[in-house]
């Protein structure tokens, strides 16, 4: 039988100790790398930029930025890291024309809320003031002042219109064209007995139409058509039906002739 080789305990204590070594090293680099991470946790959480340093507000038109930082209750300064999503978003949601809130929070130290608003379709005017009706119907109980020379140009202003005839006119404006919309000045209700929602729009290139609520959106994509085929130097107004026609004031009461119908007898 072939000799076996015996390793002494003198050959094996410098391996041992390598290892022991080794194993102490790493125990060291694990131990000074928590202690790195802690002190720099400390340090961090001590420094400003664990607070928040900014607040911006972006999507806002007729909200000030400063009223909506006000309802988040965020104040610069305070942890960036305690800040609670819903919360913040339920604050500024009970301002009656915020529709939705996004917030995100950008490194380091950034909040950023980004938020939608209600459109405004029409004003109520009150005595040299104006109060804004939004898509859903509401009316804003606070008064947006204009002066008393100033009248509001981003909606029309709506008269003698009220409860559910206002919610559904409310609805219809919100689907208008911006570029029909900026050309109606004032909506009055002017409900005959066959149709209680009836009205009297009046536009700011001097046109008056007569139209009815019901599918109002879709009918007035006709008016800046119709505009331009008539006549400036004739005087009437225009019905908005299934077909557009224009009336000759001094023809109001009387049977409406197929020459009045846009589009019709001309050429």
């Amino acid at each position: 039988m072939a000799k076996q080789k015996v390793v002494t305990i003198e050959d094996r204590i410098p391996k041992l100790k390598q290892r022991r070594k080794q194993k102490a090293n790493r125990r060291l680099i694990m131990y000074i790398t928590f202690f790195f991470f802690l002190l720099s946790g400390i340090l961090y959480f001590q420094s400003p930029f664990s607070k928040i340093g900014d607040i911006t507000i972006t999507g806002n038109q007729n909200i000030s930025s400063e009223q909506i930082i006000s309802l988040s209750k965020l104040e610069v300064g305070t942890s960036f890291w305690k800040v609670d999503k819903d919360i913040v978003m339920q604050n500024i949601k009970k301002h009656p024309e915020i529709k939705e809130v996004k917030i995100e929070k950008i490194l380091p130290n950034h909040i950023q809320l980004n938020v939608s608003e209600l459109i405004r379709v029409g004003y109520i005017s009150g005595q040299n003031s104006y109060y804004p009706i939004l898509e859903n119907g509401k009316i804003i109980d606070k008064p947006q002042e204009f002066g008393s020379k100033s009248i509001p140009v981003d909606a029309p202003i709506l008269v003698d219109w009220e409860d559910e005839a206002l919610t559904l006119l409310a609805k219809e404006l919100k689907k208008v064209q911006p570029s029909i919309s900026k050309l109606i000045s004032e909506i009055h209700h002017t409900p005959t007995e066959y149709d209680p929602l009836q009205m009297t729009l009046f536009m700011t290139d001097g046109y008056e139409v007569k139209a009815t609520v019901r599918n109002f959106a879709k009918n007035i994509t006709a008016y800046p058509t119709i505009i331009s085929e008539l006549d400036p130097a004739l005087n009437g107004y225009i019905e908005l039906d299934v077909v557009p026609t224009f009336i000759p004031y001094e023809y109001e009461n009387e049977d409406i002739d197929e020459e009045m119908v846009t589009g019709e007898g001309e050429g």
